[in-house]
This record gives C-alpha cells, sequence and structure tokens, in this order.
C-alpha cells in the first residue's frame, strides 16, 4: 500500500511540474507588456523599465522559469497586476466561497441522484423509473446559468414583489458566527449546482445498478433468501461505488478550482468570480495561480480516488 501510494504521489508532483511549465510558457509568450498593465497607458519608458527590473522581466527566460518554479515551490504566485496584492492572499481570501458552494452542492446532489438512481434501478420500467428518467432528462436538459436565473426570477423576485423576502439574491456570509445566515444564502446556489449534478449521479447510479443487480452473485444473494434492500445496498452499491468515486473526485476537482458560472449568477465572489475579473483585466498572475490551483485540486483529487479504490477492491494495489 505504502509503494502504491509514493506512486501516485510521484506521478501527481511529475503532474504539476509539467502544467506550471506549460502555465510559465503561456505566460512568457503572450501578447502584451505587463509593465504597461502595471504602470498604465501613460506611464514613460523609464518607468516601464524600471517596473520590468522590479518584476524580473529583463532577465533570460531560463532565470525567469528557475525563479518561477523555486517562488510556486514555496507557495509564492507573485502579485497582482492591478491591485499589487500577494495572488496566494487573494485565491485565500476567495476560497471560503468556493469551498462553501461546493461542500453544500456535493452532499444535495448525493442525496438525491444517488437515490433516484437506484429507485429507477429497482423498478426497470415501471412508474418510478419513467420519473425518474424524467428527472434526469431535466436535469441534463437545463444550462446552470437558466437554471440560475429561474431560481432567481422564482424565488427572489416573485416573493420581493409580494412583499417578502423566501431567499436572498446572492452574496456569501461566512460560516461563523451565523450558520443559518451562511445556509440561507448559499440555499438557491447550492439547488441549483445540485440539480444538474444530480441528474449526472441519477444516471450513472441507474445504469450501474441496473447492469450489477443482473449479475450472477445477486441472483445468488437473492436464491439465500436475503432481503431485496440489503441486496441492493450491501451487494449492488459496493459495485457501483467505482465509478460514482471516479465522477465525484473529478466533479469535486473542478468545481474547486473555480464554480464560475454559479458564482457569475449568485454573486458569489469565489475562485471562479476571481478568475473571471482577472482575465478581464489581463491579470497574468492570478490567471497563473487559479491554473495551478485548479491542477492541484485535481492532482489531489485523483489521489483520493486511488487510495478509495485500494480499499474498495484490493485487486487494485
Amino acid at each position: 500500500m505504502i509503494r502504491f501510494l509514493l506512486g501516485r504521489i510521484g506521478f501527481a508532483a511529475l503532474i504539476l511540474f509539467a502544467l506550471s511549465t506549460f502555465v510559465f510558457f503561456l505566460f512568457f509568450v503572450a501578447p502584451g507588456d505587463p509593465a504597461r498593465m502595471v504602470a498604465g497607458d501613460k506611464a514613460t519608458e523609464a518607468q516601464l523599465v524600471q517596473i520590468r527590473s522590479n518584476l524580473g522581466l529583463d532577465r533570460p527566460i531560463h532565470e525567469q522559469y528557475l525563479s518561477f518554479l523555486g517562488r510556486a515551490a514555496t507557495g509564492d504566485l507573485g502579485f497582482s497586476y492591478r491591485n499589487q496584492q500577494p495572488v496566494t492572499t487573494l485565491i485565500a481570501n476567495r476560497l471560503p466561497a468556493t469551498i462553501s458552494l461546493v461542500i453544500g452542492g456535493v452532499i444535495v446532489w448525493l442525496a438525491v441522484g444517488i437515490p433516484i438512481g437506484i429507485m429507477s434501478a429497482r423498478h426497470p420500467g415501471g412508474l418510478r423509473d419513467r420519473l425518474g428518467q424524467a428527472f434526469i432528462l431535466v436535469g441534463l436538459s437545463f444550462p446552470t446559468f437558466v437554471l440560475g436565473m429561474v431560481s432567481l426570477y422564482v424565488f427572489y423576485f416573485l416573493p420581493r414583489q409580494a412583499g417578502f423576502t423566501l431567499f436572498p439574491a446572492g452574496g456569501f456570509k461566512p460560516f461563523l458566527p451565523n450558520p443559518a445566515l451562511w445556509a440561507w444564502h448559499l440555499a438557491l446556489p447550492w439547488a441549483t449546482l445540485a440539480l444538474t449534478t444530480a441528474a449526472v449521479y441519477a444516471r450513472l447510479t441507474r445504469g450501474q445498478m441496473l447492469e450489477v443487480m443482473n449479475e450472477d452473485y445477486i441472483r445468488t444473494a437473492r436464491a439465500k433468501g436475503l432481503s431485496e434492500g440489503r441486496v441492493v445496498f450491501k451487494h449492488g452499491m459496493r459495485a457501483t461505488l467505482t465509478p460514482l468515486v471516479t465522477q465525484l473526485g473529478a466533479d469535486i476537482a473542478l468545481l474547486l478550482g473555480g464554480a464560475i458560472v454559479i458564482e457569475q449568477v449568485y454573486g458569489l465572489q469565489g475562485v471562479g468570480a476571481l478568475a473571471v475579473q482577472a482575465v478581464n483585466n489581463q491579470d497574468r498572475p492570478i490567471i497563473i495561480g487559479v491554473v495551478l490551483l485548479g491542477g492541484f485540486f485535481i492532482v489531489i483529487s485523483n489521489i483520493i480516488v486511488d487510495i478509495t479504490y485500494a480499499l474498495l477492491d484490493p485487486r487494485v494495489r
């Protein structure tokens, strides 16, 4: 098991190194003058030269690359061109909103999607299966931003016109000192994120369960007189977990790197909103920081998924 983990960690370090190298050279060959972005259009040539010297942009590319790797390895991603604040500080300030959105969304979509998938698989062709497939179709058909706008109209604008507030329009409140206010502000974003994603998990669970429930060991368990619930949840679900874990790891990693659409619709100042602002302002250090953060989360999630595989199925080791 230790060798298995060391191999995964070594591969993850190689991926992060390759990603950081790609991001650096993409940054280096990108059009535009970083010194001009920092100083503005009215800066003199002498000021631009001084800024390039301060940023190390006048050094050879290999020196800039080694300096970039060394600083990135210690968590130093440089400073924003726009406000001169450390990139790590800007990202750290935005992470609580994104993490809160992802944690609540994951809980809701798992609590909704997996039971619907199991229900459909246990009654193939029946009314419950058709209802489950209708939910899947609706969830997969609605774009996230459309569902978010509809949710705001129904649960915020209409109640406000009637003279009361059912849910806030958006924004983020810290978990402490008022968890209830934190959850109230995130209720609509959680529901919007969960509905579309729960449809994916319902479809995946249904497909896997239909395949698993026809296996010989399931028929053997039924022949031994085990209850249907025990057959489904003890024997069937164990074999269904592998693809669900894979999907969950990828989804969490991508969302932690920035749930751009949800954050934009509901005004959540998370990592995704920071990335959009950085792209609009051509603030390259922040863009690089967000890309590396997303890559880090993906690598870490893959390691966790591999460990979970090994725990669920010893043959993987």
